[in-house]
């Protein structure tokens, strides 16, 4: 089972508007499992290697190296190490959370830090630039990539130190920024993000295949993983499509100057164009293997398939967490009662990446992440719509600063949180959602999912009763 605690969220609530909402999420991150699908389109004939319809002669390659980093890269390196067998010279991975399964032939896995950077994931990107330094013309680097790669692979450009990356990292994070703004700032003050890596490996003449899952907001659906994408554009291994000028702009947007490092904002606003990041590598083969939409459109097959209406509201949800719970929460009650946008019962789908604005870490008593808020603020407005229930994680398994992937609440949690004592408000407050949302049995553990396609939310709406009308 993707969600370990199935049978627990089960045991309490609206339980069979949760049944439906729990086995579309199962079956939707099975399907999206990246081992599952590098293994179904890459795969070693003696010494050729296959992906799709394409081959590469592994003889005529000195060394084979894997690199990796991200949320999913678990299961997308897993995938790599066991399809290259002994073909594989060695491999560096960086993961947000190793498990008992992460055992691979020759390939190294460190635990970096997220969304935080760590001192591990520094020291593992060090052993990265000293591989690929010594590389040359014959070698080849498989690089697989997944979201979470800014913070996992962190290793600052000469002249920042670590200390004044992570706490970039956590000023832009809590600024009110959207992702692309973070990443803008961030990118620019690294030695492998922002196409630097792809830019070292170029430099020493050696090949690039880098397998990606991307998780950006607005880019299209996936529809042949196995064919290469020559539009291909996510950091580390590939062009980066921000500019110094998009990190100048976000700093100034969200006034966090005299917050963030003084180091970091003397080098951004005075670096020169030499230090813009790479915008292109037409030499590189990369496969897009997921992309944001797919969870939206894979859990509506789902549900068809399990006799179900689903709808796909959107899969650019951005914004403040709380307050699209409460969104949510309102569009089930206009369903309900006046069949707006849709009849009920059906399911409302939803993809993107909901923020939270902390201003100022004193405020924060807890845990928690955009998913678990947002459901706090589905379950506060959502008592007065019968039955509904709603599911949200962060599909690659960790929700924020807590070790669950999200939380799923529906029309009855707010009472249940009353008489447990806990008040859903003041949660939200104090930023606590982890410890308010685990106290009543709502939070959702998955441990690493094998994606990484930022939140996933599923809705589930019955009809409601003629006496509930």
């Amino acid at each position: 089972m993707k969600i370990k605690n199935y049978e627990e969220l089960l045991s309490h609530g609206c339980t069979e508007s949760r049944r439906i909402v729990l086995d579309i999420t199962e079956k939707t991150l099975k399907r999206l499992d990246s081992y599952e699908i590098i293994k179904s389109i890459a795969r070693m004939e003696g010494d050729i290697l296959h992906i799709g319809p394409k081959s590469w002669d592994l003889s005529k390659k000195k060394n084979v190296y894997l690199l990796g980093a991200g949320k999913a890269c678990n299961h997308m390196a897993r995938a790599v190490d066991e399809i290259l067998g002994d073909r594989l010279t060695r491999g560096i991975a960086i993961v947000k959370i190793r498990e008992d399964i992460d055992v691979m032939n020759r390939t190294e896995v460190y635990v970096g830090g997220h969304p935080l950077p760590n001192e591990a994931g520094y020291e593992a990107c060090l052993k990265i630039i000293d591989l690929v330094d010594h590389a040359g013309p014959d070698d080849l680097f498989i690089v697989v990539i997944s979201g979470g790669s800014s913070a996992l692979m962190s290793c600052p450009r000469e002249g920042i130190t670590l200390q004044d990356e992570i706490d970039t990292t956590d000023v832009m994070l809590k600024s009110g920024a959207n992702i692309y703004e973070v990443n803008a700032v961030r990118r620019h003050i690294s030695a492998l993000n922002g196409g630097m890596l792809a830019k070292r490996i170029r430099d020493r003449g050696a090949e690039l295949i880098g397998f990606g899952i991307s998780d950006a907001v607005g880019n299209e659906p996936t529809t042949t993983p196995e064919i290469p994408y020559e539009k291909y554009a996510s950091t580390p291994m590939g062009p980066d499509k921000t500019t110094l000028d998009d990190a100048r702009n976000a700093i100034r947007k969200y006034a966090v100057a005299d917050r963030l490092p003084k180091r970091v904002v003397d080098f951004l606003m005075n670096a020169g164009p030499e230090y813009e990041t790479p915008k292109e590598f037409k030499e590189n083969t990369y496969y897009r293997i997921n992309t944001l939409p797919d969870s939206c459109i894979i859990a509506k097959e789902v549900a068809e398939e399990m006799g179900l209406n689903a709808y796909i509201l959107t899969s650019f949800l951005e914004g403040e967490a709380r307050d699209a719970g409460t969104v949510f929460a309102s569009i089930a009650r206009e369903i309900q009662h006046y069949g707006n946008p849709f009849k009920a019962p059906c399911v409302i789908l939803s993809s993107g990446e909901v923020t939270t604005l902390i201003t100022d870490n004193k405020t924060i008593k807890g845990h928690g992440g955009p998913s678990q808020e947002m459901m706090t603020g589905f379950a506060l407005a959502a008592a007065k719509a019968l039955g509904a229930c709603m599911l949200s994680i962060d599909s690659e398994g960790t929700d924020g600063t807590a070790s669950v992937a999200g939380a799923i609440t529906d029309s009855t949690t707010l009472a249940a949180a009353a008489v447990s004592g806990v008040d859903l408000m003041e949660a939200l407050r104090g930023h606590a959602c982890y410890e308010a949302l685990s106290a009543v049995g709502d939070t959702v553990f998955t441990g690493n999912t094998g994606t990484n396609l930022c939140d996933f939310n599923v809705m589930y709406v019955p009809a409601l009763r003629k006496e509930n009308k």
